[in-house]
């Protein structure tokens, strides 16, 4: 076994070491009394009320899905802001010196055509949004 590794193992060793015997600790000498308010579920602090297993209505879901919908389209957007408006700089200005990396950013000749995907990919979104807004998804009765 190499002896550059060691100062890990060795840290890895203490740390299980030490959580094993604080939670053995804790179980020895942490106090042992056993109440029916200790032992009832909570939730946030509060207590619980109806039945866990009640029914959800499905606009709770489908505001989920609308509001995944719109934070993709965002992960999809700033990667390719950032691209679109680099500027297209040559490595020379932009790397460290002997560095054989090219331009930085999306060719000039396609820029048109990238803004115009991502266009067309905001109107299709934003039709999803019209669609869901007449079919009633956004009032919550």
């Amino acid at each position: 076994m190499s002896t550059e590794f060691t100062p890990i193992f060795l840290f890895l060793l203490v740390a299980v070491a030490i959580a094993l015997s604080m939670m053995i600790a804790s179980a020895v000498l942490g106090p042992h009394k056993r109440t029916k308010v200790k032992q009832m579920p909570y939730e946030s602090g509060m207590n619980p009320f109806g039945d866990a297993r009640q029914r959800f209505d499905v606009r709770y879901y489908l505001i989920a899905i609308v509001f995944l919908l719109f934070d993709v389209e965002l992960l999809f957007l700033y990667p390719w802001a950032v691209a679109q408006w680099s500027g297209g700089v040559p490595a020379a200005t932009s790397a460290p010196a002997g560095s054989t990396l090219g331009p930085v950013g999306i060719p000039a000749e396609f820029r048109s055509l990238v803004f115009w995907e991502i266009q067309f990919f905001i109107v299709i979104l934003a039709a999803a949004l019209a669609y869901a807004w007449k079919k009633g998804v956004f009032e919550w009765r």
